[in-house]
């Protein structure tokens, strides 16, 4: 044989491959077995190896397909799975392309709702320790679930009916189908942002199919994320869901989650008028007891003769009063004779004491000063009296007396004879007048004592 005789591996497994996808009892076959090596690809793909006691078969289910397995896939668990057989071509192995994969004995739900029911706990997420204590008298209560469903007429009926003062806001949910659950949690989130007192999330009765967005993980994250209390209210009685254990409290029903949000008017009003009743009991009661301690007191000694209280206080008081007194008065003494004491030493720094003293000295200075001066005056004038003596002695007037006269030459005194000459006019004066004379003739002695003469 030639070579070209000779198929190739990939021609082979191709027509492996058409055998495969020909045979009609290998298409939507119909397949039970144990779950191993189950491996989730980030892709969402799930890669597995289905086996039994005697035989295993390799099995790949798409993401597209395994977002709507409920449930985990684990290893040692027993499914059912219908899906298609082939060849990988790739490795030339057949293996089994699941469609639909259910557990086997138990629901696929009901194995989901275990699955994350246990996760979720193991995480703290149902602790008690967790809860959030309601509001006694909420003022807002946020309502997620259909708007036209017979759940939220049931809880709005009842709120209104049981606490009129509470204000009702409806958010529109989606309870059912593949939105429902992202439709949950956003309105959890939007009441969130808007703020109330109590949130109520539920919705009324179903197949578990119908309520299973209630037993989403988002849901229950969402429900232990919001900071304001949610009541869970979802179905009946015995529906339980993720979110009843997520909650902060469960109600049976949509009406029941309104009777715990809210307290009963009706409840309230008899509790007002049992506690007004019990008010006026008490406060009777305690009038009459205040009354009887007033009446006690009244006639009690104190009271029945109170001047017998005081009248030692008032002999007391005299008592301190007269030492009061007493005190006052030796203080005002020692006060006063301090006070005398500082005028003494003013007085003797007084500045008048001073003034007196240099005024005395003063008078004693201005007499001395007089003696003085009338000694000196004396003196002085005795002085003046002997020098004008003297000069009364050496006076011209005097010497005039004795004969003499004083020559004047307009108004010049002549004591020389050069001083005149013939023909001038002399004023002579004399101790009693003067005379007029006119020069006739002058004789002047020269330096030899010679005479020399001179006529007009």
């Amino acid at each position: 044989m030639s070579a070209d005789s000779y198929l190739s591996v990939r021609a082979l497994t191709k027509y492996i491959k058409r055998k495969f996808d020909a045979d009609p009892y290998l298409r939507d076959v119909h397949i039970k077995g144990e779950l191993s090596n189950v491996k989730i690809h980030t892709s969402g793909h799930i890669y597995f190896t289905l086996k039994d006691n005697a035989a295993r078969l390799s099995g790949i289910m798409f993401a597209a397909q395994a977002n709507k397995v409920k449930f985990r896939p684990e290893s040692g668990m027993t499914v059912l799975i219908r899906g298609d057989v082939t060849v990988y071509e790739t490795s030339g192995q057949y293996q089994l392309y699941a469609q639909i994969m259910q557990a086997d004995g138990i629901g696929d739900y009901y194995l989901a709702f275990e699955q994350l029911k246990e996760k979720l706990a193991k995480e703290g997420l149902f602790e008690a320790g967790r809860k959030r204590r309601l509001p006694r008298f909420p003022k807002e209560i946020a309502v997620i679930t259909a708007p036209t469903g017979a759940a939220v007429r049931d809880i709005v009926t009842t709120l209104n009916r049981r606490y009129p003062l509470a204000k009702v806001i409806i958010y529109p949910t989606l309870v059912q189908g593949g939105q429902a659950a992202a439709s949950i949690v956003g309105s959890i989130q939007a009441a969130n942002r808007n703020g109330h007192d109590v949130i109520i999330a539920g919705r009324g009765g179903g197949s578990i199919e119908d309520l299973w967005a209630f037993n989403e993980e988002a849901v229950a994250r969402a429900i232990v994320d919001s900071r304001i209390p949610v009541i869970s209210a979802v179905g009946h009685e015995t529906d339980t869901t993720i979110a009843d254990f997520a909650a902060d409290l469960r109600a049976p029903t949509p009406t029941a989650a309104a009777e715990l949000a809210v307290p009963s008017r009706q409840e309230l009003l008899e509790r007002l008028l049992g506690a007004k009743s019990w008010l006026y009991k008490q406060s009777a009661a305690r009038l009459e007891q205040e009354h009887k301690a007033l009446d006690r007191l009244r006639s009690s000694f104190p009271l029945a003769h109170p001047d017998r209280l005081y009248r030692p206080f008032i002999e007391r008081a005299d008592r301190a009063e007269d030492a009061l007194r007493r005190a006052m008065q030796q203080h005002l003494g020692e006060q006063q004779d301090g006070y005398a004491n500082l005028r003494y030493k003013l007085g003797r720094l007084s500045p008048g004491v001073k003034v007196t003293g240099l005024q005395q000295e003063l008078g004693y200075l201005e007499k001395r000063l007089s003696r003085q001066m009338a000694v000196l005056h004396r003196e002085r004038k005795a002085q003046l009296s002997g020098a004008i003596r003297t000069l009364d002695a050496l006076s011209p007037l005097k010497i005039m007396d004795r004969g003499y006269s004083i020559t004047y030459l307009d108004n010049e005194l002549i004591k020389s004879a050069d001083q005149a000459k013939p023909g001038d006019e002399l004023e002579i004066r004399l101790h009693d007048g003067s005379l007029k004379a006119e020069v006739k003739e002058k004789t002047v002695k020269d330096d030899k004592g010679a005479n020399q003469h001179g006529r007009k």
